[in-house]
C-alpha cells in the first residue's frame, strides 16, 4: 500500500491544524496559535489507522506542546500488518507570521516509508534550492560566488538579475553582504522558508534561489517536496548547541556534518508533501464561512506520480 493511500488522512491533519491556529490570527499570540495546531493534528493522527513515528518535528519529548521527535502517531502501533510510516512535521509553520496575520503561515508535512526521511535533532540547516537547471552547478561547499555564477548562468540571468530569498536573520549578515556585493538585492524574510524554496522550484515565480539557514524538519519537508518537483536541494545540518551534536552522533550513522542531497533527506518516491494554508500567501488562508465550517486551501506533491495539485476544501 503506497504512502499517497493516506493522502485523505494526512490532508485532514493539515487541514484541522490550520483551522485551529487560524482562530489566533492576528491576536499577537504564537506560542497559542502553535498550540492549538499541534493538539488538533495530534488528534487526527491518532485516529489514523498507520503506525507511525515523527521522524523529525519541532522538539523533544519534554519540549510541550510539540509533536515531539520520536513521538509514536496512529491506531495502528506495533501493527505487522499497519503501514509503518515516518513523519516530518511542522504543525504550524511561521508561528509569528500568524500572531501578526501576515502571509504564507501554513501547516505542513512530509510523509514516507520507515527509514526515509532524515531522522534527526531539532537543529538548523543550511539550504540552497532551486529549480531543476541549478543542480550540479551550486553545491553548499562552495562560496557564494560560486553558486550565483553558476545559477545565473544556467538560467540565463545576468548575476544582478536574479531573486534570492534570505531569511532576515543576523546569522545572514554575510550573506547578505556577499549577494549585495555581486549587485543582487535579496528578498528578505522573516519566516516561511518552505514556501520560499517552494517559489523557487515553480516556473511561474519570480524567486530563483533559496539560500541560508533555517529549521532542519522544514529542510526535509521541503527536500521532499522538491523531490516531487524535480527541483534542486541540499542541506547541511547547523547545531545550535553541544546537545544537539551529541544526539545528532546517536541518531545517525556517519558524518552529522556532511551535506545531505534532496534524495538522502527524502530517499524514497513513495513519499508525499502536504500544506495547508493558515493565512493567506502561497495557498489561500483560512476562510471561516459560518456556520458553513471553513474553506481551507492546501498544495499536494504526491511524490510517485509527480502529481502537483492544489485543493480547496469546505471543512
Amino acid at each position: 500500500m503506497p504512502t499517497a493511500d493516506l493522502t485523505p488522512e494526512f490532508l485532514k491533519a493539515t487541514e484541522a491544524a490550520a483551522i485551529a491556529a487560524s482562530k489566533w490570527k492576528g491576536l499577537g499570540d504564537g506560542k497559542a496559535a502553535d498550540g492549538a495546531a499541534v493538539e488538533a493534528m495530534r488528534e487526527v493522527f491518532d485516529s489514523i489507522p498507520f503506525d507511525g513515528r515523527v521522524a523529525i518535528g519541532e522538539g523533544e519529548r519534554d519540549d510541550a506542546p510539540m509533536l515531539w521527535i520520536g513521538e509514536p502517531l496512529g491506531s495502528k502501533q506495533g501493527d505487522p500488518n499497519a503501514m509503518s510510516i515516518d513523519i516530518a512535521v511542522d504543525p504550524l509553520e511561521c508561528t509569528n507570521h500568524v500572531a501578526s496575520d501576515l502571509p504564507n503561515a501554513m501547516a505542513v508535512l512530509a510523509a514516507g516509508p520507515r527509514g526515509t526521511l532524515l531522522h534527526a535533532p531539532d537543529c538548523y540547516m543550511d539550504k540552497i534550492a532551486g529549480p531543476a537547471e541549478i543542480s550540479g552547478v551550486t553545491s553548499l561547499e562552495a562560496d557564494v560566488d560560486y553558486n550565483i555564477e553558476g545559477a545565473s548562468n544556467a538560467l540565463g540571468k545576468r548575476p544582478e538579475e536574479m531573486k534570492v530569498v534570505v531569511m532576515d536573520r543576523p546569522r545572514h549578515n554575510e550573506l547578505i553582504r556577499d549577494l549585495k556585493n555581486l549587485g543582487i538585492k535579496p528578498i528578505l524574510i522573516g519566516d516561511g522558508d518552505i514556501t520560499a524554496a517552494l517559489n523557487a522550484a515553480d516556473p511561474n515565480s519570480e524567486i530563483d534561489m533559496l539560500m541560508g539557514i533555517g529549521a532542519a524538519p522544514e529542510g526535509v519537508i521541503t527536500a521532499t517536496a522538491l523531490r516531487g518537483l524535480g527541483s534542486s536541494f541540499e542541506g547541511r545540518l547547523v547545531f545550535k548547541n553541544d546537545g544537539h551534536r551529541e544526539r545528532a552522533e546517536k541518531m545517525i550513522d556517519g558524518d552529522i556534518e556532511r551535506i545531505w542531497g534532496r534524495d538522502e533527506l527524502c530517499s524514497s518516491d513513495d513519499s508525499i508533501f502536504i500544506g495547508t494554508g493558515v493565512c493567506d500567501g502561497r495557498t489561500k488562508g483560512v476562510e471561516d464561512i459560518g456556520d458553513n465550517g471553513h474553506r481551507v486551501s492546501s498544495e499536494i506533491i504526491d511524490v510517485q506520480s509527480k502529481n502537483h495539485y492544489f485543493s480547496s476544501t469546505i471543512v
